[in-house]
């Protein structure tokens, strides 16, 4: 298969959309989640996505399809969080390798599957690796500010876990994603690094921050350009940012990025901003004509979309941006 960092010269990959708005589609029962498995599992596991990759693994299958079926060359597997940390609100901690390597097997099966009907366009699988549910940089008692919830290093071997599930799975690309706290960001590349010394391979790292509102930073204090500076010691496919904020809201940081980054850059947006039901109304006619801002302007070379995306907003930017070539990179 040809290398993405030859593809990326040639022209813009597509990411895929939201894992979590499909999944809501299929209105899953507590049975769904707990399946035969986990019948008589103590704590329920309605909410914990991940653990259909084992419960209801036809269900993130076809989610996959979907994807890749509207044009996506990219999808990420179903392992947002796949962390031990994030599972173990579960008591399924100790699962946390199977649910990556599983997560990352189901999404190589239909990127293989697609290749068969279209040889000539390359899928690939990028394993998602969420910031969990914990940070290094905050405290989360405000009359001690000093503690932290976890350390780095536990978060570092949390992430090892994830990672080695993640290659062990037939992952292409390791995807750090919604960076709210680039220590914890941190965390996962070394661990990301060590595991390919280990395993004496490496895979392309993508990056992903968020910005948490309108004051341009992430949830940590950092600004765009802080953020892809503390990363930027690790030789990455791209740079980026995704989730918290809809199309034209990401627009000034996707601009400081493009001017400021010598890696290609990534956004995947959320549809709009949430309504009062917490709901994304943005049609794929409406984030399309957004996103055609960012090619105009030559600020992505990878472009999906976030929460509230379908395979239909996928397929409206597939087809926009079928029409540009990728922007150079100093």
């Amino acid at each position: 298969m040809k290398d993405i960092k030859e593809i990326l010269k040639e022209r813009i990959l597509v990411l895929d959309g939201a894992m979590g708005t499909m999944i809501q589609r299929y209105n899953l029962s507590p049975e769904d989640y707990h399946g035969d498995r986990f019948k008589g599992h103590s704590i329920s596991l309605r909410g914990n996505n991940d653990i259909l990759n084992i419960t209801r693994p036809d269900v993130i299958s076809e989610i996959h399809a979907a994807y890749f079926e509207a044009g996506a060359d990219i999808v990420e597997t179903n392992t947002f969080s796949g962390t031990s940390i994030a599972q173990e609100d579960y008591s399924l901690a100790h699962l946390a390798y199977e649910i990556n390597r599983t997560g990352a097997e189901l999404a190589k099966q239909q990127a293989e599957h697609m290749m068969q009907l279209i040889p000539d366009k390359p899928r690939f699988v990028a394993g998602s690796i969420g910031p969990t549910n914990k940070t290094a940089s905050l405290s989360p008692d405000v009359n001690r500010p000093g503690y932290r919830a976890i350390s780095f290093d536990e978060l570092k071997v949390a992430y090892r876990e994830q990672v080695e599930g993640l290659i062990d799975g037939g992952a292409d690309i390791l995807l750090v994603e919604t960076v709210f706290d680039t220590l914890n960001a941190k965390a996962a590349l070394m661990a990301c690094t060590e595991v390919f010394e280990d395993k004496k391979t490496e895979l392309p790292i993508m990056v992903s921050g968020t910005i948490t509102d309108q004051s341009g930073r992430t949830l940590s204090g950092q600004t765009a350009e802080a953020f892809a500076i503390s990363v930027s010691h690790i030789p990455l496919l791209s740079i980026g940012l995704n989730c918290a904020l809809g199309a034209r809201q990401l627009t000034p940081y996707l601009e400081i990025l493009s001017k400021k980054a010598f890696f290609n850059i990534s956004a995947h947006p959320n549809a709009g901003l949430p309504n009062e039901f917490g709901a994304y109304d943005e049609t794929p006619e409406m984030m399309a004509e957004q996103i055609k801002d960012y090619l105009d302007k030559g600020l992505v070379n990878i472009i999906g979309g976030c929460c509230g995306t379908t395979p239909d907003h996928i397929a409206a930017i597939s087809e926009l941006v079928s029409q540009y070539k990728p922007p150079k990179r100093a």
